[in-house]
């Protein structure tokens, strides 16, 4: 709730539309990336639904929303080096890997997109 009222952003809930059923969870959110402060686009989706492409589609929707609605001028995402179907949403949403950092200890991509 934070992030939603200090920046207007924050995660929601994805549900199948038919029948309601939690999916998992996507949004923007302000992130730190290694000292500076983005807004990114966040998927995590539960274990049984890997693999069916809503984390691409949410990536895609998120984008679109960050740079038509809220007018942001870049979007990033804060990916663990080692997370290949995370790097691969990325990748499918049009985002380019910028630059590597840690995290507690763990080596993360910032992969990122500009609009215009």
């Amino acid at each position: 709730m934070h992030n939603y009222r200090t920046h207007g952003v924050g995660l929601w809930v994805a549900e199948e539309k038919t029948s309601g059923r939690f999916l998992g969870r996507c949004g923007i959110t302000p992130q730190d990336t290694g000292g500076v402060t983005e807004m990114e686009i966040g998927y995590l989706f539960a274990r049984r639904e890997w693999g069916k492409g809503y984390a691409a589609e949410a990536a895609l929707a998120c984008k679109e929303y960050g740079f038509k609605s809220l007018k942001y001028k870049k979007l990033v995402s804060i990916i663990n080096v080692k997370n290949f179907a995370s790097i691969r949403v990325a990748e499918k949403a049009g985002m380019k890997k910028e630059k590597t950092f840690l995290r507690a200890g763990n080596k993360m991509y910032v992969y990122s997109i500009s609009n215009g």
